[in-house]
């Protein structure tokens, strides 16, 4: 019996190749970092050279099936995940002929042009797919449309990343449901495409491929496949998914009212829904969850991560020598001084993210407000620990927020990703949500998630919840402080006036926005 299941993770940053064992755990892995250059005509674009990126991920299966030693023969099943949003563009002959990753920003003039023609179509459409011209592909095709007149009429197929992937492993072409979503040209009820958002849109409704559900085989190793990843000529390659709703099967939370919280370079809270209703303010994101028969509301803070970077080299270089001298992650020792910050940072808040509003997505001026001259309280940790509780207080209304549009809210958080390595963090978010906090063994769990796709296709798990159970893992539960609970309540209400008014100030142009969305 094969022993052993793979998942290819094409991520923003980099593409990986991971073996699991089918308990879940993590045998090998061997990662490339790729970066997505700007083609220098067309400001904000953020070109995909699929060439050199297959070379990568290729290279990365024939790394970690030498790196292990393991029997390609003995790979049960592969299956596929990556960054959202990202689109390739195939000819009639299948070949890729232009492709752009998720945070191409290249068609503000795209979005402005429908925004003009009729004001009322994105909500209506919204309504439709879950998506806004934001994210999705609709504006990126209409600008190959205006820019690249000779490459949209050659389009034969729009595709994504994670089918890509497959398409080079099996020579089989088609677009899954929960990533497929996200280009705003599918129906979330029927988890497959309406052509009519296209023709609304002035697109051409002759351009999608086949819908293949999450968990199907999709084909077969080819022997170009094989050749190119040292793979088994053969090995079944199942229907993975984007990497949010496969990271949400890789902490568990495959069932409607369960959630999970991704902390990153961007954070995302994501609520499982048996219904693909839509928000009626259009404040948040609906996606299909890769679960079939499972929704996913999906709201988005922009760059805490980011900010924690820039925070880190910009005013700890004393804590990065510091951690270079003893070996320590210079969060680390940022954490052991912010702990000894009480909750609330002394009445201190920064504005970074806002809670989503999907439809009209903005965020103010980076802030930092209301602390004094005092530095023995208003110190570095302190700035930092704000930060924390700032995106902390962002879930906070995003839990509110999907409650108000789902009348549902979960019972506990399972929090994953780099952020919830910091123990702080993990108790902050306990403490301003007021729920249990669990963190799952694997903190990368998108991988993790497509490997329990892959055991599922080929039967190994009777069920994706299933196989979730059996592979995924926690390690610890963080539970709520009454009194810091408190503060975080009148903290928050605060903090939600002082937002709106710092937004106000870059609405009269006084500041300049952290990031507003095309065409506002």
């Amino acid at each position: 019996m094969s022993k052993y299941l793979m998942a290819i993770d094409a991520g923003t940053g980099s593409v990986r190749a991971v073996l699991f064992d089918l308990d879940g755990n993590q045998i090998g892995c061997v990662q490339e970092e790729w970066t997505h250059k700007e083609d220098p005509r067309f400001p904000g674009s953020m070109d995909f050279d699929w060439e050199f990126n297959w070379n990568l991920a290729s290279g990365c299966v024939r790394g970690v099936l030498k790196e292990t030693g393991i029997d390609p023969a003995d790979v049960a099943a592969v299956s596929t995940t990556c960054m959202r949003e990202g689109i390739l563009l195939y000819d009639k002959e299948g070949k890729e002929i232009w492709a752009c990753a998720n945070v191409d920003a290249r068609s503000t003039d795209e979005v402005a042009r429908l925004i003009q023609q009729d004001p009322q179509l994105e909500k209506e459409l919204y309504d439709q797919s879950g998506q806004s011209y934001a994210l999705n592909a609709i504006p990126r095709i209409l600008w190959v449309k205006d820019k690249m007149p000779e490459i949209y009429e050659k389009t034969a197929v729009v595709g994504m990343f994670n089918d890509w992937l497959i398409y080079k492993l099996t020579g089989v072409l088609a677009v899954e449901p929960s990533n497929g979503s996200t280009t705003g040209l599918m129906d979330l009820q029927s988890r497959t495409w309406d052509p009519s958002i296209a023709r609304r849109c002035g697109l051409r409704d002759d351009i999608f491929p086949a819908v293949l559900e999450c968990g199907q085989i999709a084909g077969k190793v080819s022997a170009q496949g094989a050749a190119q990843t040292g793979l088994a000529e053969g090995t079944p390659v199942v229907v993975g998914g984007g990497d949010c709703q496969l990271g949400t099967i890789g902490v568990g939370a495959c069932d409607p009212g369960q959630a999970a919280v991704f902390g990153g370079s961007f954070w995302q809270y994501e609520f499982n829904t048996d219904s693909g209703k839509t928000d009626p303010q259009g404040r948040v994101r609906v996606n299909c969850h890769a679960v079939p028969g499972v929704w996913q509301y999906e709201a988005l803070a922009f760059k805490p991560g980011l900010v924690m970077r820039w925070f880190r080299d910009g005013f700890c270089q004393l804590e990065k020598q510091q951690g270079a001298a003893e070996g320590v992650d210079p969060y680390d020792l940022m954490n052991r001084e912010a702990e000894k910050i009480p909750a609330g940072s002394y009445g201190m808040m920064c504005c970074f993210s806002d809670v989503m509003n999907f439809i009209n997505w903005k965020h103010a001026s980076p802030t930092f407000t209301n602390f004094e001259l005092e530095p023995e309280k208003f110190n570095r940790y302190t700035f930092y620990r704000a930060i924390l509780e700032n995106t902390a207080l962002i879930v906070k209304g995003h839990i509110a927020l999907v409650k108000e549009a789902t009348g549902n809210e979960p019972e506990e958080l399972i929090f994953a990703g780099g952020a919830s390595k910091s123990p702080l963090w993990c108790q902050i978010l306990a403490d301003v949500t007021g729920k249990n906090v669990r963190t799952p063994v694997v903190k990368e769990a998108t991988a993790l998630g497509a490997a329990i796709l892959a055991g599922y296709g080929v039967g190994i798990y009777s069920s994706i919840a299933e196989g979730a159970q059996r592979t995924v893992r926690f390690d610890h539960t963080y539970v709520p402080n009454p009194d810091n609970y408190a503060v975080y309540e009148d903290m928050y209400k605060v903090w939600r006036q002082v937002y709106a008014a710092q937004l106000e100030l870059c609405d009269r142009k006084l500041t300049k926005n952290m990031w507003i969305a095309p065409g506002l």
